[in-house]
């Protein structure tokens, strides 16, 4: 009896484009999420009255901080330069989102903080892959 061939065997050689899918995605959504605050001051100051009316202290400072990270981590998310770095703050920042902004909503409108934070999550723990700058680079240092 001839073995049964392994219908993932394609995907199991090509693991490492997985992480370059969700990067893609993950760093396209928070670069159009958060355009219009870095392009636009008057977006930004529009978040930074959103976080003050939830008690966020400095709030116009706390809106450049949060908008001007998710825009440059989604630009790195995309690259796979300095990913892990990347991702740890955007659990900070999306951890911080869900208390502060998202607390108290139903599930349904937490699904994309809590999507973006499981996402950074991961790429924390497993990497950007191999293609990526972090990986080219790792591999032009040896």
């Amino acid at each position: 009896m001839l073995p049964r061939p392994d219908p993932f065997a394609f995907f199991e050689r090509h693991r490492e484009y997985g992480a370059l899918a969700l990067r893609l995605a993950i760093g396209y959504r928070l670069i159009y999420g958060t355009a219009d605050n870095v392009f636009s001051y008057a977006h930004m100051v529009e978040f930074a009255e959103f976080l003050a009316a939830r008690g966020v202290p400095a709030p116009l400072f706390s809106a450049f901080v949060s908008a001007y990270a998710q825009f440059i981590c989604g630009i790195l998310f995309i690259l796979g330069a300095a990913t892990r770095y990347a991702a740890v703050v955007m659990i900070v920042n999306f951890i911080a989102a869900l208390i502060i902004a998202h607390r108290g909503l139903p599930y349904l409108q937490n699904v994309e903080p809590i999507a973006i934070l499981a996402a950074s999550l991961l790429l924390l723990f497993q990497g950007p892959g191999r293609p990526s700058v972090d990986s080219w680079w790792n591999r032009r240092r040896k």
